[in-house]
């Protein structure tokens, strides 16, 4: 288990930031909703490993605080994003984004 202590802070924030880029990236290229809605969770996760790594280097609470504000935002949204796209889905049988854009009219 020494290796668990040899990872460094850099090796924390490649991995933040790799999954970031793949929310980034998810959120470009994919058409479905709840894939979308996925990888926005994906990012808000990223960002928080960056705050608690933080935090756990400079020995403060602060990191925390902003992650548990960080998560109830993220369960806010997950609770009104579920419930559009099931507006959605009861309208067009559908969850693809293309698809809300007639929703407007």
């Amino acid at each position: 288990m020494d290796w668990l202590y040899n990872i460094s802070l850099n090796h924390y924030l490649a991995l933040s930031a790799l999954l970031f880029i793949v929310g980034v990236l998810g959120v470009v290229m994919r058409k479905n909703g709840l894939i979308v809605f996925m990888c926005i969770e994906l990012m808000l996760n990223a960002v928080n490993l960056s705050f608690i790594v933080f935090a756990a280097r400079h020995g403060n609470e602060t990191g925390h605080a902003f992650v548990f504000f960080v998560m109830t935002v993220a369960a806010a949204e997950a609770a009104v994003g579920l419930a559009i796209f099931l507006a959605l889905f009861r309208n067009k049988e559908t969850v693809y984004i293309d698809e809300a854009n007639e929703l407007r009219h």
